[in-house]
């Protein structure tokens, strides 16, 4: 899939294209006047990207080569690729903060006026928690100790979701059942933010003239966040159901997450649930302030958690995902 060259619209190379998040980016790159060029293993086809022709680079972040032909005259670089979920903590670093600098190495070297979108993760903020969460703070690091004086941000988004996501169809499930778990504390804060709202911003941020050197946070209208009972009141109102709640011991989730970790780790094989992502469950502040949002002058979000339950519910029914 090559899209015809048309030169007064910008380029924007992409990592990441074909996860949840980045198929949005990709479909918000376009509506705002970019070409994309894409580094994917394979040739990507998605209901999101009607009308959108991609440029397709095949690779991945271990091959200097393909990443090179990727970022090659671009004018924004949007890196979204890293693991969620890993069999030990070097597997997190190699992709996530190798790939990175990775990335910022080829982009010095093919691309150096381009500016680079790092898309991290409200986790970074905490790297103490998880291995996941020390290897996006790495990440950044890495990218823009590569990069030097070239053009920069990074943007860590909050509890992103929507339609498409299978991360968040947990919690939806949950909601739709008779009991539902809360796994933080009463005074906890959630943030969230949904993949349409979260994607608009990447593309803002990667305009010229968009601010550099900054790292910013994202999420919906409510900056505070929201707390466990009123995620799952939103949840529960979107697939029309009222479960009862269930708030399991804290050292019970510490217990279940070590041994889902040491299982994984026995099988060679990542497993989304472990000690640290008990951690970062429990965390209790997971909000982002209006200071650290980008200017609203570039971005500004749309899309309410209640409209935005209710549309990624009915998403999940009409596929039947959700019962």
């Amino acid at each position: 899939m090559t899209a015809p060259l048309v030169p007064d619209r910008p380029l924007a190379a992409v990592t990441g294209a074909t996860g949840f998040l980045g198929r949005y980016v990709v479909a918000a790159l376009a509506e705002a006047g970019w070409r994309t060029r894409l580094l994917v293993r394979q040739d990507p086809v998605h209901e999101l990207w009607r009308g959108v022709e991609p440029e397709i680079v095949p690779g991945d972040l271990s091959d200097e080569g393909a990443l090179e032909r990727l970022v090659a005259g671009a004018d924004a670089i949007i890196h979204l690729a890293g693991l969620i979920k890993a069999v030990d903590r070097a597997g997190f670093f190699r992709v996530n903060e190798g790939g990175s600098a990775a990335l910022a190495r080829a982009t010095v070297t093919a691309a150096p006026g381009a500016r680079m979108v790092i898309v991290s993760s409200l986790a970074a903020r905490e790297p103490q928690l998880s291995d996941y969460a020390a290897s996006k703070r790495a990440g950044e690091a890495a990218a823009i100790r590569e990069l030097g004086d070239r053009p920069w941000v990074v943007v860590r988004p909050a509890g992103v979701y929507g339609p498409g996501d299978r991360e968040s169809l947990a919690l939806f499930k949950a909601a739709a059942g008779k009991l539902a778990p809360v796994l933080g504390g009463r005074e906890a804060r959630l943030g969230w933010i949904h993949a349409e709202d979260a994607a608009r911003a990447i593309a803002a941020l990667a305009a010229r003239g968009a601010p550099c050197g900054e790292i910013y946070e994202l999420s919906d209208a409510r900056t505070d966040g929201y707390s466990w009972d009123e995620m799952l009141d939103a949840a529960a109102a979107a697939v029309g159901n009222r479960p009862v709640r269930l708030r399991p011991p804290a050292a019970l989730l510490r217990v279940i997450g070590a041994a889902s970790g040491w299982i994984a780790r026995a099988r060679r094989r990542p497993a989304m649930l472990t000690a640290g992502k008990v951690r970062e469950a429990l965390h209790p502040d997971w909000s982002c302030a209006a200071a650290r949002q980008p200017p609203p002058e570039f971005w500004k979000p749309r899309i309410s958690l209640a409209e935005g339950f209710a549309a990624t519910a009915l998403w999940y029914r009409e596929r039947g995902w959700l019962p």
